[in-house]
């Protein structure tokens, strides 16, 4: 019998990393699946409709809301993010695992609804560093970056309702935390289905 893969909700601030942890550990385990987000905001230049995100009109995204197609989602720098919920939980139940690269309000929903979900916390070293990569990154203006950075201090109050926290200071050590957690999350006796034994 095909065991059920494990759901891996990562968050933290915008510029923490995320996105280089999550390629780094989907380039190393060819069998993990990341879930492609729907969102309002418009696509930064180089992305690409259904490669880094279902972008959708906000018309279109309150109809999937309205529809139950979610399975989380919240409104995030006056934009609307959320995950697609049919084709997170095929996966799952073809025994693969799935990151969600997703926001704390998103992760938190997920969470409630599905309890077994494994919540993981990117964080950077410091605030300063952050403010570094996010100018670095060329993608905000100063304006919205200062406003990034002030919301970074209400996100950490929630970091208690998270299973890990990975201070994200060398991507390839942080990588390798992530595969680690993978490995100890499927030697909890949950993860097993002992029916054969009988």
């Amino acid at each position: 019998m095909i065991q059920e893969g494990l759901l891996l909700v990562i968050s933290g601030p915008s510029g923490a990393g995320k996105g280089t942890v999550c390629r780094g550990v989907l380039d190393k385990n060819k069998d993990i699946y990341i879930s492609i987000s729907a969102t309002t905001r418009k696509p930064r230049p180089g992305e690409l409709d259904g490669v880094n995100y279902h972008f959708k009109t906000t018309q279109e995204f309150k109809k999937m809301m309205a529809e139950n197609q979610l399975l989380e989602y919240a409104l995030v720098y006056d934009n609307y993010y959320g995950t697609p919920r049919q084709e997170v939980m095929e996966t799952l139940k073809q025994g693969k695992d799935v990151i969600l690269e997703i926001d704390i309000q998103g992760a938190l929903q997920v969470k409630d609804n599905m309890p077994r979900a494994v919540l993981i916390f990117i964080v950077p070293p410091s605030l300063e560093e952050l403010r570094k990569r996010l100018i670095q990154r060329g993608t905000d203006t100063l304006e919205e970056i200062e406003k990034r950075l002030k919301c970074v201090k209400d996100e950490l109050k929630y970091v208690s309702r998270y299973g890990y926290i990975i201070l994200n200071d060398q991507v390839e050590e942080a990588i390798k935390k992530v595969e680690a957690i993978i490995t100890a999350e499927k030697c909890r006796p949950w993860y097993y289905n002992f029916d054969d034994y009988a």
